[in-house]
């Protein structure tokens, strides 16, 4: 895959350091890899946001912001808010087609989840891996609730024709409880696709050396890996 568009079920659920891990992964492999945030929001100018973070743990991606706007909101409110340009999905397509010309792999980072707005008009990330043809990996949480968010963002999905090679959970804790543990067979059923992944929690603050080689085992084949889905369901069984 040329483009993967990366999509949470939500914010705040590790996101980033499974774009990071599917970069390192790719990198180690052997493939050039290109990391494209279209709107940070929440960060200052000067300061590091997701691709810096990313650019830090995976190793050296080519990194590319297309708008960043102060405040912590979704990113047509944001914008509006400080009275900057929208970005739209066209955009979006247009510089990451422009990416994949020059890389193996590009990593489309989204904020939040699928149908976050990015403009006045409504668009979405799910509106911009429409025009670059590109899956959709979506990254989920553990525990309560997911089951829900997923199979919304599966029906929202198939609703407008985009594939998705399947669900890599976010932040998998060292203990994870019964409801962590019963997802881990009811989110292929839900969502339709099979798991490709789950990451440890507190990944980001391992030091990038060990980030870098461990983050193959966290993923599945599909995303340059070694991680074994039944093997850690049989772990991990409830």
């Amino acid at each position: 895959m040329g483009v993967l568009v990366v999509s949470g079920t939500g914010t705040e659920i590790g996101k980033t350091a499974v774009t990071a891990a599917v970069a390192a992964a790719a990198l180690a492999a052997g493939r050039s890899v290109a990391v494209l945030k279209p709107a940070q929001t929440g960060v200052a100018p000067g300061e590091p946001g997701d691709v810096a973070e990313v650019e830090r743990l995976a190793g050296p991606v080519t990194g590319a912001e297309l708008a960043r706007y102060p405040e912590p909101l979704a990113p047509d409110t944001a914008a509006r808010r400080a009275g900057m340009p929208f970005v739209s999905p066209a955009a979006v397509a247009e510089a990451a087609a422009k990416l994949a010309a020059e890389h193996d792999l590009v990593l489309v980072e989204g904020a939040g989840g699928l149908l976050v707005r990015f403009d006045a008009e409504g668009g979405t990330l799910a509106d911009a891996a429409r025009l670059l043809g590109a899956p959709v990996l979506v990254v989920a949480p553990a525990g309560l609730g997911t089951l829900n968010s997923c199979a919304l963002t599966a029906e929202a999905l198939a609703a407008r024709g985009l594939a998705t090679p399947g669900v890599v959970i976010g932040s998998w804790p060292a203990e994870p409880d019964l409801a962590m543990r019963c997802n881990l067979a009811d989110l292929p059923s839900v969502s339709g696709v099979p798991l490709l992944g789950a990451v440890p929690q507190g990944a980001p603050g391992l030091d990038p050396a060990v980030f870098r080689g461990a983050a193959g085992s966290w993923l599945a084949p599909a995303l340059d890996g070694t991680w074994d889905a039944a093997d850690f369901m049989a772990r991990w069984a409830a």
